[in-house]
């Protein structure tokens, strides 16, 4: 993906890459990021919570996106802004995706940010 623009990122460490993100949508007129918050390679806890501190930094909002395996289908839905109420911005994410499934049910993880697992 580098040819069009990617950015390779070691999601396993910090490098300051929500304020940097957050920084590039506030110096540039057009920015399109694309992010898979879930780990695609296996199942996990809790979602990544970059792309929902990107847009809430930079006041930008989401296009929730999809790729549904079982139906053969690729779509967007809503355009959703955070509103830095987690449980509520997740819950309406979470009634989004949960009708879509990818190739690998049995590896699908909860849509839940690591944030919301700390406050109980």
């Amino acid at each position: 993906m580098k040819w069009l623009g990617g950015i390779p990122v070691d999601r396993r460490k910090t490098h300051g890459v929500v304020d940097q993100i957050a920084d590039h949508f506030q110096s540039r007129e057009n920015l399109i990021i694309a992010i898979a918050p879930e780990g695609t390679r296996h199942k996990t806890d809790h979602w990544k919570s970059g792309f929902y501190h990107i847009a809430l930094k930079s006041n930008t909002p989401l296009i929730l996106g999809y790729l549904d395996y079982v139906n053969k289908i690729v779509g967007t839905g809503p355009i959703f802004t955070p509103t830095g109420n987690i449980k509520h911005d997740m819950d309406v994410i979470r009634d989004f995706y949960k009708d879509f499934r990818g190739a690998h049910p049995e590896d699908e993880s909860d849509i839940i940010l690591r944030e919301e697992l700390s406050r109980g």
